[in-house]
């Protein structure tokens, strides 16, 4: 009977779960809540889809790495699992590019003749008449060097992990940690002592939008590492088989990627000629 029920392909056919369905409802009630809050509703409709999404999460990726702990995650699930996360990334490329498709629009054509209400947005040049920027070369830069120097800490967790040394990738991660949490630290502070707001000009609102959601994504990036430390600390990583932690480090280093585009583009060339805010 055992002989007969014994797998014969290398692909992995999931158990009938509850959290797709579960999730997509907590999703629809998420965006419910929001629209709901967006048009003046307490902020407290947010809360029930949030905290379903995060319990999908949970339960879901825990089935995930109960999985692969099984032994269920053969060479070609896990081949699958990195075609998913490269998918992922290619649609987060293309999240990005609409706010800096947006930036660009607004900054390359300031005087549009045809866009006679953009003109008077940014006074026919920019950035807009009356901003004052942010020194890219002052918390801008370190942030750039914070990032840089991550990508190179987590790269070093990962080739800890392939040469099985757990001290390796443990202080990697650790290293990485830190600084995500340091380039979140600097960046808050930037934004409070910021010379214009997202509401008050064009440049506000794609300045915000492209840099505040390049942030969330350095916030969710830490999360997804810190999780990974837990992990490496309980010993769930092998040379051969470490996908979560491949998923985290691929996620980092796109994120690197964003910030250095994002600091030449935004930081350096759209600041140009603009009067420098200085932050103490």
């Amino acid at each position: 009977m055992a002989e007969a029920h014994a797998k014969s392909h290398p692909y992995h056919l999931v158990d009938p779960s509850p959290w797709p369905l579960f999730g997509s409802i907590s999703a629809f009630v998420l965006a419910v809540g929001a629209i709901s809050f967006m048009h003046g509703a307490s902020a407290w409709w947010i809360a029930p889809g949030m905290i379903g999404v995060l319990y999908t999460m949970l339960v879901w990726w825990r089935d995930v790495i109960s999985e692969a702990e099984a032994g269920d995650h053969t060479p070609v699930v896990q081949l699958g699992l990195r075609y998913g996360m490269i998918m992922f990334i290619a649609s987060e490329v293309m999240f990005f590019v609409a706010w800096f498709w947006a930036f660009f629009d607004a900054s390359l054509f300031p005087d549009a003749a045809e866009q006679v209400a953009r003109a008077e947005f940014t006074g026919g040049h920019w950035p807009p008449q009356g901003i004052e920027v942010f020194d890219p070369w002052h918390f801008p830069l370190l942030n750039t060097l914070i990032l840089l120097t991550s990508g190179t800490t987590v790269t070093w967790a990962h080739h800890a992990l392939l040469h099985n040394d757990r001290r390796g990738l443990v202080w990697g991660l650790v290293c990485t940690i830190v600084l995500g949490m340091i380039f979140t630290s600097v960046q808050i502070y930037e934004y409070a002592n910021a010379a214009f707001s997202f509401g008050g000009s064009i440049y506000g609102s794609t300045f915000f939008m492209a840099t505040g959601f390049h942030g969330f994504h350095v916030i969710v990036g830490t999360i997804f590492l810190i999780v990974c430390l837990i992990r490496a600390l309980a010993g769930q990583f092998t040379p051969k088989q470490h996908f979560g932690f491949e998923a985290a480090a691929w996620y980092w280093h796109f994120v690197d990627v964003v910030w250095l585009f994002l600091f030449f583009s935004i930081y350096v060339w759209g600041n140009w000629g603009a009067p420098i805010h200085l932050i103490e």
